[in-house]
């Protein structure tokens, strides 16, 4: 498979998933609604409530994250091969040059944030820049820059404010309901069936829905990294570069301490090493990132 079939494939698969998304959200917020005997109104007091911490993050998002991960400003000097690939790459690619931040941190990872190419930030750990060769920190920094490019940075954000309205209206409807203050104790206490079917599919949504819209999420930002992957692999045109690097950062065991399970997806490999293998494969529904050897087969496709 080429780049171009395999950047296509994936771009199909994410956008297929992420229609679902968005299809599972308005039903699943409609039956609640309906079923549990409130007005669409809630929706909208929880789209004006999610709606303003979308707005904080949208714009704070990125130093937040800066903050937690306690990353500081790369320098040129000391720095000089993540510098100066992120340069070429970008110039390559006729994008704006992000900020560059370094974790000090033996563990090997790396993410990018950002609400777009003019503000963005890639990030790697000391570890991973002791460890690589020039031409895998290429690879990484071309993956990182891929996300970027594919508007994945953003992308997230909107996912994960879907991911927050499902989840507040879920427990506003469920805490109400349970005290008693649904519109229904007001109707025909007779009701019919098709109402008493409603408000168990309403009920068992409201108990479901942020399960179920997480795990949503997981499944599209799997399916970035695979996209990322074959992008970066475009810019830097060196599929063996990015090969090597995966491989050198699975067999790093050492979770990266900064990381927390709100900031896991961002990075190139989970940063918190809670590999399931022995599990099976129901748990790869849990995980941020797909296995590293699928990515490696993948990019092995490109590289034949």
């Amino acid at each position: 498979m080429t780049h171009y079939q395999l950047v296509s494939a994936n771009k199909t698969r994410s956008f297929l998933i992420i229609f679902l998304f968005i299809f599972f959200i308005t039903t699943a917020s409609y039956v609640m609604t309906v079923g549990l005997g409130y007005g669409l109104d809630m929706v909208g007091l929880a789209l004006i409530v999610s709606g303003l911490m979308s707005w904080f993050s949208y714009y704070y998002s990125d130093k937040i994250i800066l903050s937690i991960s306690g990353a500081k400003p790369a320098q040129r000097q000391e720095h000089f091969d993540f510098y100066t690939v992120t340069e070429n790459l970008c110039l390559s690619q006729r994008m704006p040059l992000p900020k560059l931040y370094v974790i000090e941190d033996s563990a090997m990872n790396a993410f990018a944030t950002g609400r777009d190419p003019k503000h963005a930030v890639v990030c790697v750990t000391t570890g991973l820049l002791s460890r690589l060769e020039r031409s895998e920190i290429e690879a990484v920094v071309a993956h990182e820059l891929a996300h970027i490019k594919n508007y994945d940075i953003l992308l997230m954000s909107v996912v994960t404010i879907l991911v927050g309205l499902i989840a507040l209206l879920s427990d506003w409807m469920l805490r109400m309901t349970f005290w008693g203050r649904s519109r229904r104790d007001n109707d025909d206490k007779t009701g019919s069936q098709i109402k008493i079917i409603m408000f168990a599919l309403g009920l068992t949504l409201a108990l479901l829905s942020p399960l179920i819209a997480n795990l949503i999420k997981l499944a599209i930002s799997r399916r970035r990294e695979f996209l990322a992957d074959s992008s970066g692999v475009a810019m830097s045109k060196n599929p063996q570069g990015l090969i090597k690097a995966l491989e050198k950062i699975s067999q790093d065991k050492e979770p990266l301490e900064a990381a927390n399970k709100a900031t896991a997806h961002l990075y190139i490999s989970n940063p918190l090493k809670n590999h399931h293998d022995t599990v099976g494969w129901f748990a790869n529904f849990f995980t941020t990132h797909p296995p590293i050897q699928e990515r490696i087969k993948a990019l092995q496709s490109i590289a034949r």
